[in-house]
């Protein structure tokens, strides 16, 4: 089978088990009472958007579709023959996702403490840099690339478990978290194929097809959520695709230095909205780790525009800075697609300033 093909098949075989697998854990979720309650306290009831019980565990479904995927592809040989450093770090995602994906569950089921998230977030995120899931250089706006030594460690940390939080963070609003992560992880596999490393795209190719999968059941009105496994498992993925994929790489190949800022061009939205809310919170002295409504989802909210429409300009706020990321890559076409997500997102935009304006009047 050619190469290119191997990712297609990745990408339907997680879409087909996730279209399979998350009627049945809607209903196993919904006979065992394993659901979100919107009201639960004052504050929840400030930030969360749905008005009736709803199952979280439709992170099991993109879970499994991605790691099946991912396991048939490689039993046919789709993973080709890596050397043993690129092996170990494909395996330094994969199982990295597995375990963030578990913390995430057992936080789903159990309510861990944010401490107790973080603590082990990060025992896993250093065990992936401890077999190669590394960021090793930075680069210096209009220099050359740094190599950061001893900083690696933390800062490869930092970029894995924030992006896990991040993409957790962003899961405020009926398939918005799933569609802005298709979105990524698709852009994510076309750059890894462009820097000619097929093991990574492949990962990025099944996350795509299990998240674009899970909103037939996650988009408005949506009938179950993904819950936190399901976000700290993309999150973290994402996150490693873009260091094995991109970031490494890119370092070794010695290509341009904007090439090694791709990944944080490409998930721009979640970290610059996360950053927002911690700088917001810290500032008023109060603590980063307790949920608010202060995410753009829910200021686009407040502001009149509608649930579907807010989605939709996020949605299309996520595809621009990836089209960015495209033209940054020197992709042929790269820029063309760019000015088409810029229409795009100029068109969105303007429907929902006329929205909220009809509103004011």
């Amino acid at each position: 089978m050619p190469t290119e093909l191997y990712h297609l098949v990745a990408f339907i075989i997680a879409l087909v088990v996730v279209w399979w697998s998350t009627p049945i854990i809607n209903e196993f979720g919904q006979r065992k009472g394993l659901v979100d309650n919107p009201k639960s306290s004052k504050e929840e009831n400030e930030r969360k958007i749905h008005h009736r019980p709803m199952v979280r565990l439709g992170g099991v479904s993109i879970f499994a579709g991605t790691v099946i995927a991912l396991l048939l592809v490689w039993i046919f040989g789709g993973f080709g023959w890596l050397p043993p450093h690129k092996e170990w770090e494909i395996w330094g995602v994969t199982i990295g996702g597995v375990a963030f994906f578990l913390i995430g569950l057992a936080d789903d089921l159990y309510n861990l403490s944010p401490m107790t998230r973080l603590i082990l977030q990060t025992v896993v995120a250093s065990t992936a840099w401890g077999v190669g899931v590394r960021i090793e250089f930075l680069s210096v706006p209009f220099g050359s690339l740094v190599q950061i030594g001893v900083l690696s460690l933390p800062i490869t940390v930092i970029w894995l478990v924030g992006m896990a939080n991040a993409i957790n963070w962003i899961d405020g609003l009926d398939g918005l978290a799933a569609g802005g992560c298709g979105i990524s992880a698709v852009v994510m596999m076309v750059l890894a194929l462009f820097m000619e490393q097929p093991a990574a795209a492949l990962i990025a190719a099944a996350l795509a097809g299990a998240a674009l999968g899970f909103l037939r059941y996650n988009f408005n009105p949506a009938t179950i959520f993904m819950g936190d496994g399901g976000a700290y498992f993309m999150g973290f993925t994402l996150a490693g695709v873009g260091v094995i994929g991109l970031v490494k790489v890119a370092t070794m190949a010695t290509v341009a230095v904007t090439a090694v800022l791709l990944p944080f061009v490409v998930l721009a939205v979640p970290i610059l909205d996360m950053s927002v809310v911690i700088i917001s919170r810290i500032t008023q002295g109060k603590s980063p780790f307790i949920g608010d409504n202060r995410h753009l989802h829910h200021r686009l909210i407040q502001a009149g525009i509608s649930h579907r429409l807010t989605v939709l300009f996020i949605y299309a706020l996520t595809l621009w800075v990836g089209s960015i990321a495209l033209g940054l890559s020197n992709i042929p076409s790269g820029w063309g697609f760019a000015i088409g997500a810029t229409v795009l997102l100029g068109y969105v935009g303007w429907q929902a300033w006329r929205k909220r304006r009809e509103i004011r009047e």
